[in-house]
């Protein structure tokens, strides 16, 4: 089994009904956030919400009530926008959700300029932390057979122009011929995304790679160099070393089973996790989560897939997973054991499925969405 990628030095006890719906019956529901949005979310999403279900039953956890909440396509059609205010209302009040994909490329024109929807709501609700492992699932063929780390990516900065601004885009243009593009990088977001990083691998291998390139951008990118020699400096229990992100491109490809916790700023993490994802075998198979201090959001790295919507033939591996994470991190906020037992069930639900040769068609397999759903469903019941 590999290292559990959970989310240390981000929980904070935010009291006992946060999240929880109580009446006279004597059963304390959980209440979380669906949100479908485009594309093969319409399949993914509510195949992790059977499998959280199934697994919360079996650890003896409270029950889940979903909010289920519109997004995407279908909210533009109804309220007019892909992240309506309703939906931002309800959210404000959950500790945490699934998000499935979104495909704004497909909305119409008006809408395309706005923010996408998982950056309006990461830059919302403050989700800082972007937590991607990258781990070989059992009898899924892999480029990097032994692959097994973590990207912390730094969320809410850097050049992506729906984050680093607190009103507009990050880029303008000058002349109609002159495209310009300002990245923010503020030490507050080295430091705690930095501290992530470290009090995760204390849990991991006990090793922090942070990823710059501050040889060319040295105030930016060399921030997060800095920050994060100085706070190394508390962890005298975990190493520390750097790499320039194009030598890190390189060195995932030719010995990624080398490293532990990768922390970097936003677009490098972007780019590396997705690399990291197809390396261990599949981005099907690549988690996610975003995290505040008090919320989180289990979304997939993958897209909306709109080629293969509506043909059950989307792996739903990286949301269950996903939504395994968001259990985890659930847990820390509560102390509530049972969550985090919940989570295990799946992630170990999942290995075994793919071990026993049942793998959807990208990564080689015969199995439908709804087959491999319903085989990870039936092992999470089993000690």
């Amino acid at each position: 089994m590999p290292h559990s990628p959970v989310l240390p030095g981000l929980a904070r006890d935010i009291g006992p009904a946060a999240g929880l719906v109580r009446d006279d019956d004597p059963v304390t529901t959980l209440q979380l956030g669906l949100l479908e949005g485009d594309g093969i979310g319409r399949e993914v999403v509510p195949a992790a919400a059977r499998v959280v279900e199934s697994a919360l039953a079996a650890a003896g956890a409270a029950p889940v009530e979903w909010v289920r909440l519109p997004l995407g396509a279908d909210a533009i059609a109804e309220f007019g926008a892909a992240v309506p205010e309703p939906t931002l209302a309800a959210l404000e009040r959950l500790p945490g959700w699934i998000l499935g994909p979104h495909d704004n490329a497909s909305y119409p024109e008006a809408h395309r300029a706005a923010l996408p929807p998982g950056g309006l709501i990461r830059h919302r609700f403050d989700l800082f932390a972007n937590i991607r492992p990258a781990t070989v699932l059992p009898g899924v063929r892999a480029t990097v057979p032994d692959m097994d780390l973590v990207i912390v990516r730094e969320n809410t900065e850097g050049f992506y122009a729906d984050r680093n601004m607190y009103t507009g885009s990050g880029e303008f243009m000058p002349t109609p011929d002159v495209a310009m593009a300002v990245a923010v990088v503020t030490r507050r977001a080295c430091e705690r995304i930095v501290r992530v990083a470290f009090d995760l691998a204390r849990r991991r291998r006990r090793r922090v790679t942070v990823v710059h390139k501050a040889n060319v951008l040295s105030l930016t990118t060399g921030m997060y160099l800095d920050v994060a020699r100085e706070i190394g400096r508390d962890h005298p229990d975990v190493t520390l070393d750097d790499q320039h992100v194009d030598a890190m491109a390189a060195h995932l490809v030719r010995r990624g089973g080398d490293f532990d916790v990768v922390v970097t700023e936003n677009m490098f993490g972007d780019i590396l996790s997705d690399l990291a994802g197809e390396l261990s075998g599949s981005l099907g198979t690549a988690p996610s989560l975003n995290a505040s201090q008090t919320k989180a959001m289990a979304q997939a790295a993958h897209g909306a897939a709109p080629d293969i919507a509506g043909h059950n033939r989307a792996n739903p591996t990286a949301m269950i997973l996903s939504a395994a994470m968001l259990l985890y991190r659930l847990g820390e906020f509560r102390g509530d054991p049972t969550l985090a037992d919940a989570a295990r069930r799946i992630t170990r639900a999942v290995r075994t499925t793919t071990e026993s040769g049942v793998a959807t068609a990208d990564l080689g397999g015969l199995a439908s969405t709804s087959q491999f759903t319903e085989m990870v469903t039936a092992r999470v019941a089993r000690r």
